[in-house]
């Protein structure tokens, strides 16, 4: 295109108003990654709008989250999509090439944790990360853990997920010479209070390191992740 034409495009509002959505069209070119749609709450129509507004400006991979089967078995009649529904996360478009430093360990304490698990590992995928997952490694029976140090000590970044009384934070966070995101989850009996106790143990952990996220909160923590693992971008030049 000619130089007058990039500069009417970069002069075009930063977002586009639909009236039930304000669509933030430069939010890559602030953040490096684009708008991602926060699936409930909106309607399959809603969603599809916001949707085509983005495709029309082209945004190839698209990333829906805590979207119910319902709304996407709606919006997939419109829109091609690949649904995940153990993770309530719709995805549209290819995945990228992994352009990140470093692998991006996924691990849960136990296999109740896994649907979190997976909107943290899909959402580091739709983000150009490769991701390891390690399922089922919690410290009721730590060799679990243990079998798996090599990919523990080899990642740029590891996010461990638990329920109970989240110990698995702190445990990976003894081993690891990267950043550690910890994810409590709403998995457990009564005084867990659907995850506050795991919250306030990884708030507490006595490893250094160790950030942590909101409850359940799988996509914040894959977001995280790739932001540290795409961190050579920031480098002078």
């Amino acid at each position: 295109m000619s130089v007058d034409e990039a500069l009417l495009k970069v002069k075009r509002a930063p977002f586009e108003d639909i009236g039930y959505a304000k669509v933030d069209l430069h939010r890559k070119i602030r953040q490096g990654a684009a708008e991602v749609i926060y699936g409930a709450g909106k309607t399959p129509e809603q969603i599809c709008g916001i949707v085509q507004v983005m495709r029309d400006n082209g945004q190839d991979s698209i990333l829906i989250t805590r979207m119910s089967p319902e709304a996407a078995q709606a919006v997939a009649a419109v829109h091609p999509m690949e649904y995940h529904a153990e993770a309530r996360v719709g995805i549209l478009g290819a995945l990228p090439q992994p352009s990140g430093l470093g692998k991006i360990v996924v691990a849960t304490g136990g296999t109740s944790d896994v649907p979190v698990a997976e909107e943290a590992a899909l959402t580091a995928q739709v983000l150009g990360n490769e991701v390891v997952r390690l399922y089922d490694v919690g410290v009721a029976g730590l060799h679990r853990t243990l079998a798996h140090l090599d990919e523990i000590m080899t990642a740029s970044v590891i996010i461990a997920i638990a329920g109970m009384e989240g110990a698995l934070a702190s445990v990976i966070g003894g081993l690891a010479d990267c950043p550690v995101i910890a994810v409590p989850t709403s998995v457990g009996y009564g005084a867990s209070f659907h995850g506050l106790s795991a919250l306030l143990s990884m708030l507490n952990s006595c490893a250094s390191g160790v950030s942590v996220v909101n409850i359940d909160n799988g996509f914040g923590a894959g977001y995280l992740a790739s932001m540290i693992n795409h961190m050579d971008g920031k480098k002078e030049r």
